[in-house]
């Protein structure tokens, strides 16, 4: 059975990802889900009733990642960072939740924003974070 290059590729690119990468991958997927329940609701729904269904499941899958981006923090590990992380996941969910009830643009888009402004800080993070860890392997001690 010959698998959809595209999906293999997918599939190739998580299982070797490492977990900071992981979290950017799940940003970037919201980031995307976001805004095609943007896109949905930003036409006119009297047109295209069948956009309520399609922003409906792009707003579902968002909060999925976002749910799925809670799951993971440690808060052992993470102390007051992922406590805050946890508290700002919360409120997009329930923003998410309101936006979907009301087809609330702005909310939307606000939540997306700030979906994209964390995505940035995580790609930041995951690229230093995959710098020390090539550094560790090569033998490079910057330490001196």
């Amino acid at each position: 059975m010959t698998q959809n290059p595209l999906a293999a590729y997918k599939e190739t690119r998580v299982r070797t990802a490492g977990p900071a990468q992981l979290v950017v991958m799940l940003y970037e997927e919201a980031v995307k889900q976001c805004d095609r329940a943007i896109d949905y609701l930003d036409t006119d729904l009297k047109k295209k009733p069948a956009n309520i269904e399609k922003i409906n499941q792009a707003l579902g899958k968002t909060q999925d990642i976002i749910t799925e981006l809670m799951a993971s923090l440690d808060f052992e590990a993470g102390g007051d960072i992922a406590k805050d992380l946890f508290a700002i996941y919360v409120y997009f969910n329930k923003e998410l939740t309101e936006a979907n009830i009301s087809k609330d643009l702005a909310k939307l888009k606000s939540v997306r924003t700030m979906l994209a402004d964390l995505s940035s800080a995580w790609v930041v993070a995951a690229t230093k974070a995959q710098g020390s860890s090539e550094e560790r392997r090569s033998g490079v001690n910057i330490a001196g």
